[in-house]
């Protein structure tokens, strides 16, 4: 099964990564969260899986559609 990634959004700053790579996750957890307008929007898991990387780190400045993380199914 091919890998899954995790598409941000919203354009923003990271200001939490609550999971670890290697970390299991199920569809809607919540995988990093993005600042933008003085709110912090979450990014959510869309699928099942094991967290098999982390593309960005805290306080990184990301784009509409940033891949933040990859999932393996």
């Amino acid at each position: 099964m091919p890998d899954i990634k995790i598409v941000t959004e919203v354009a923003g700053r990271v200001c939490a990564l609550p999971l670890e790579v290697g970390a299991s996750v199920s569809e809607g957890d919540d995988v990093a969260f993005v600042e933008a307008m003085k709110m912090e929007i979450p990014v959510a898991a869309p699928a099942t899986g094991k967290l098999k990387s982390i593309l960005v780190k805290l306080d990184d400045v990301i784009a509409e559609g940033q891949i933040v993380a990859i999932i393996a199914a």
